[in-house]
């Protein structure tokens, strides 16, 4: 069954009851895919460049702690390395910000400098004392004071101790001060070295209460979790009331600490380094009171009009708390989401980095030295590679959804809630990887698709910025914006068929396509409904945002001499909305899963005898006075035939 056309079938609605499998050709593509990302992982291996990663390797194309094949017109390579094992850079704070590497002459030694080396006589001690070159191999360490090349042949003295990196066998030195040219490069390039100063102060200086304030976030959104699991009836009107007092006493205490702080300045109490420090926070303080005063008066506007609206969602986030209820390991579904992307992306980055030292080695004509370099086909392989990222994340993110949806769908179309599976979402998820993995493929592959020209034209704009015209500057920042709401329309598109795809078990195309003219259908239903419950969701992110930057506000205003609080309050408000977006975003994705299977139960179920209604009690309630009210009227009269929505109707 494509895309364009599907059979008509006319059969019961059995939900849940008749499994298949889904896409199977979309899977197979990416088994074969997931293939070729390992085969790049072998290919590193097999040619050697995995070892040279680990082990390191010198300037002339000997790997540390091995013994080493001569390479044609380099001399200096070809030696035995089997007793020097680490990699020593005769220059190592000489960094190379552009090329991301280490500007320097590297070699291999037995042993990396414990203890700062001075002048040319204490380098020449060390190599005879440990049998290691720290000069270049075509000069003898007698000879390491006199030598002419020594100013670029021999390390830049002082050479500072250092040890061993752990797995990676580098000499890095111990003293952080070894990379003081590069923190004044950043100073400069910054251009107000004397604000950067105060404000990297400020973030030393109140490191334990951003870390604090983090554990706070991390609280607060597990307690509205717990909020909404239990009292959900009343919780948006909780939210929307403590959201109010908050933004207005929010508003209020930053207005007052602003008068505070510049009464202050103008009365001169304070020292000249405190008054640097109390100008910059009454700057920061009159932005973020005129900021929050506006977003006050929009939210509270906002607010006013939907007032109706938000009491239609009071049933759907009851029955969702319901879930919760039974469903409690739902709320950790972010957490091995999470765990799964780092591990993934801890591979990633590793099998990249080998890539970085795979290829041939090449000559560099300049400057004498090896480098190696992929050539012919094989440099493709890290544009399939960054390919490879984007696809296998957007597939394990896919796979949460489609857990998630199907753990609700269970729920939902069970009507004796004591059959349910002993774990839903374990059911789920072995439902998923039995069935539907080529739906995940498909579904994720064409987020791909939109991601890859979007993310290369930011990348255009970036490496382009300051030397486009105005006109190319907007026509690329457009086609920019108008990918990201492509994107984001596809993924919420995604999300309903995955619930399609879990209620019915047809493939991506079918269910994307049955899961739109639902919605469609249901659109007044979507506007009263979905979007006011994430309208809700929006306020828990606000307030959890809102109390951790008034805690941090209140926290941070007994240091208000020594610290500038524009940086501590950013990083805690935007680890405070990451956190709270992670864990309301499965109750974002339940209630989405809910409203779909609500739109199906009703539109193919009236309520009669043979057609009774699966939803809740609480969505039976919402139902009727809907229907009192007008707002609800059945699409379908009594004795509507119960059909497939994905193959019940005519080609689309």
């Amino acid at each position: 069954m494509g895309c364009c056309s599907s059979t008509e079938i006319k059969r019961d609605w059995k939900p849940l009851e008749e499994r298949s499998c889904t896409d199977i050709p979309w899977l197979l593509i990416f088994i074969l895919f997931c293939a070729g990302m390992a085969c790049i992982c072998g290919y590193p291996i097999a040619t050697g460049a995995a070892s040279r990663l680990v082990r390191g390797y010198d300037s002339y194309g000997n790997t540390c702690g091995k013994n080493n094949t001569k390479i044609e017109g380099v001399p200096l390579s070809g030696r035995d390395m089997t007793e020097n094992k680490y990699v020593f850079f005769l220059d190592p704070c000489n960094l190379d910000l552009i090329n991301r590497k280490i500007k320097s002459l590297a070699l291999c030694v037995s042993k990396c400098p414990a203890a700062e080396l001075q002048t040319y006589n204490d380098v020449k001690q060390f190599s005879l004392n440990n049998g290691s070159h720290l000069c270049s191999y075509d000069i003898s360490p007698t000879r390491y004071t006199s030598h002419a090349d020594r100013s670029t042949k021999c390390p830049k003295l002082p050479v500072p101790p250092s040890k061993s990196v752990p797995l990676l066998h580098r000499c890095i030195p111990t003293d952080i001060g070894c990379y003081a040219e590069f923190a004044q490069a950043f100073v400069t390039f910054v251009s107000d070295n004397s604000v950067l100063r105060r404000v990297v102060a400020g973030v030393m200086a109140s490191k334990e209460i951003i870390m604090g304030l983090c554990l706070l976030a991390l609280v607060l959104s597990l307690i509205m979790m717990v909020v909404i699991r239990y009292i959900s009836k009343v919780l948006m009107w909780i939210l929307t009331i403590l959201v109010i007092i908050g933004s207005i006493g929010g508003t209020a205490v930053l207005w007052w600490l602003y008068a505070d702080h510049r009464k202050a300045l103008e009365n001169n109490t304070l020292s000249v380094f405190g008054k640097e420090v109390a100008s910059d926070n009454v700057k920061a303080l009159l932005v973020y009171s005129i900021g929050a005063t506006i977003f006050t008066v929009v939210l509270l506007l906002v607010m006013f009009f939907m007032r109706k609206r938000v009491a239609l969602t009071i049933s759907l986030f009851h029955v969702a708390g319901k879930v919760f209820i039974h469903l409690p390991l739902l709320a950790l579904q972010p957490f091995w989401t999470f765990l799964c992307l780092m591990l993934f992306w801890v591979y990633w980055i590793a099998v990249l980095l080998t890539l970085g030292t795979s290829g041939t080695a090449v000559k560099n004509n300049s400057t004498g030295l090896v480098e190696y370099q992929m050539q012919g086909p094989y440099q493709y392989l890290v544009w399939y590679h960054a390919v490879g990222l984007i696809w296998i994340s957007e597939f394990i993110l896919a796979f949460q959804q489609m857990t998630i949806s199907g753990a609700v769908v269970t729920y939902y179309f069970t009507r004796n809630k004591s059959q349910m599976p002993a774990t839903p979402i374990l059911s789920s998820m072995a439902r998923t990887f039995r069935y539907h993995l080529g739906t995940l493929a498909k579904g994720s592959f064409i987020i791909t698709l939109v991601k890859i020209p979007r993310l290369i034209l930011m990348y255009i704009h970036s490496q382009l910025k300051g030397k486009e015209n105005a006109c190319a500057r907007c026509m690329l920042k457009g086609c920019i914006c108008c990918l990201w709401c492509l994107e984001k329309c596809l993924a919420y598109l995604n999300q309903n068929a995955y619930t399609a795809t879990a209620i019915n078990s047809t493939n991506f195309c079918t269910s994307a396509r049955d899961a739109f003219l639902i919605l469609v259908e249901n659109a007044l239903r979507v506007a009263a409904i979905n979007t006011v419950g994430d309208f809700v969701l929006f306020l828990g992110k606000v307030l959890v945002v809102a109390c951790t930057a008034f805690a941090g506000v209140l926290a941070l205003n007994y240091q208000r001499e020594y610290t500038v609080w524009v940086l501590p309050l950013l990083i805690v408000s935007v680890f405070a909305f990451l956190v709270a977006h992670c864990f309301l975003s499965v109750f974002e994705n339940v209630v989405d899963v809910l409203f779909l299977c609500f739109a199906v139960d009703s539109k193919y179920n009236d309520g009669s005898p043979g057609h009774e209604y699966y939803m809740d009690k609480a969505l039976m309630e919402y139902v009727e006075n809907s229907k009192k009210s007008g707002l609800y009227k059945p699409r379908d009269g009594h004795g509507q035939e119960l059909k497939s929505m994905a193959r019940g109707g005519t080609s689309a």
